[in-house]
């Protein structure tokens, strides 16, 4: 089992829907998530033998962490492995304290049923028939690999399971809460979602399916501590994928008020093809205040975006050599003039690219994120040259902006990822649940498919409301 758990981390399949002992649904597939590890009953091992152990293991919802409710009648149920077939027992059918939990081939027998016993908000206990015992992390061990046991019912958090509904194909916005500035990518069969933490660490979560990234972990990939000028509030974080390796950029500055004077722009390098690294760090990029980096990619070449201050926040390019290093003088391509860029601030920020059928754009950030109008404007490239600001052509009007009838608020600060099987186009972006919010960790990620219009232009439509059933990408 370790091994595995290592490959898939701790990204989930599951859309959350917690199931009570009342609402248990035997049709259906669950993980059962314990409260005080928060990790998952698991299979040790992928094991189809009769006594192989069950333990404790970080969320993947791989089949071996995945169970059905078999009813035996009388509000008892046998909880069946789908990667084996096999049940739920107590070694030995035992009744004594600290029995182990293991599977074996369904019986039926009293030691392989067991009784859902309601907790607090919505965590259920499971009581063995033959024993009376509940099912109990043993010691209340938080590790990988902490061993299930049965001990007399205390109710406590390593005694109570959330059960979690999987494959429903849906997911709800938001797919984080307290996810700012959301860059997301989907490779070799996962998604990987990086969000500003304003603090010295760097970090990424990933999932099978986009549902479960709302339950993920994040991981730690990066400590900027010791960092000049580099510690410690964190920004703006994006992932590409170049030349076989992964180039994390980011903003960091020192922790100080007054707008973050300090901040500026880094890159880290992968050492190999995975998007969670390791990464060590490459270089600074910019010897003044700039923030929210993006890689545009014009004709095999290599630029770096990012906003600056010169009279207002305006968007910035910047020729680069190699994905580390810059080589040619910083130009500005678009400044707030329109009335609906000037808003709550006069601010251009956030660009990031997007191509279609030949064409290049970009899609960036205008007003500013203190503010409900915070929203998203369109470049299109008309010339030749994404260093001359006369070869972009600024779109009249915002592509996507508040919807206060479904309570969204400040929809911005986007990235762009396909569906799995390539089919899709779906974005990325934080945003508010209301027109109070403000520009902090309080702003969550959520996403949501897209279309083109006949002139080539990307239709957003309007932002969904959260909690609203949405459609999984393509392939999952």
């Amino acid at each position: 089992m370790a091994l595995v758990a290592l490959l898939l981390g701790g990204g989930a399949v599951a859309v959350p829907q917690q199931a009570t002992a009342a609402e248990v649904d035997t049709g259906a597939t669950y993980a059962l998530v314990n409260r005080h590890s928060g990790k998952a009953l698991d299979l040790y091992n992928f094991s189809m033998e009769d006594g192989a152990d069950i333990v404790q293991w970080s969320r993947n919802d791989g089949t071996w962490q995945q169970w059905r409710f078999v009813d035996s009648g009388g509000g008892w149920y046998r909880v069946r492995s789908v990667h084996s077939g096999k049940v739920l027992d107590i070694e030995g059918g035992s009744t004594a304290n600290g029995a182990g939990v293991v599977q074996n081939t369904d019986t039926g027998s009293a030691s392989q049923q067991f009784r859902l016993e309601d907790s607090s908000d919505g965590h259920v206990r499971l009581i063995n028939r033959n024993s009376g015992l509940a099912l109990d992390v043993l010691d209340f061990a938080t590790g990988n690999g902490g061993q299930l046991v049965q001990w007399p019912d205390l109710n406590g958090a390593n005694q109570q399971w959330e059960l979690i509904r999987l494959g429903s194909g849906t997911f709800t916005n938001p797919i984080k809460t307290n996810g700012p500035d959301p860059w997301l990518q989907y490779h070799d069969g996962y998604y990987y979602l990086a969000t500003t933490t304003w603090n010295s660490t760097i970090t990424m979560r990933r999932s099978l399916t986009l549902a479960g990234l709302a339950s993920a972990r994040d991981q730690v990939i990066f400590d900027l501590s010791g960092r000049p000028n580099g510690c410690c509030n964190m920004w703006a974080p994006e992932f590409h994928l170049i030349d076989g390796r992964w180039y994390f950029y980011y903003v960091a500055g020192q922790n100080v008020p007054d707008f973050n004077p300090t901040q500026r722009l880094h890159v880290l390098e992968s050492e190999g093809d995975d998007p969670m690294g390791p990464y060590h760090f490459k270089a600074d990029l910019a010897g003044d205040w700039e923030i929210d980096p993006s890689i545009l990619r014009v004709d095999g070449r290599l630029y770096l975006m990012g906003s600056i201050l010169d009279g207002t926040q305006s968007l910035s390019i910047t020729p680069m050599s190699n994905p580390w290093t810059l080589s040619g003088p910083r130009r500005t391509i678009s400044q707030p003039t329109h009335d609906w860029e000037r808003q709550s601030g006069t601010v251009n920020e956030g660009a990031e690219p997007l191509y279609h059928n030949g064409e290049t754009m970009i899609v960036y950030s205008a007003s500013a994120c203190w503010g409900p109008d915070y929203k998203l404007g369109l470049l299109t490239l008309t010339g030749s040259d994404p260093t001359n600001a006369s070869h972009w052509t600024k779109h009249p009007r915002p592509v996507f902006q508040r919807d206060d009838e479904d309570g969204v608020f400040a929809p911005g600060h986007n990235g762009f990822f396909t569906s799995p099987d390539g089919t899709e186009d779906w974005i990325v972006y934080h945003a508010n649940s209301s027109a109070s919010g403000g520009c902090d960790m309080n702003r969550s990620t959520r996403a949501q498919r897209f279309t083109w219009n006949a002139d080539g232009t990307p239709n957003f439509g309007t932002p969904h409301p959260t909690g609203v059933q949405l459609t999984a990408p393509s392939g999952e």
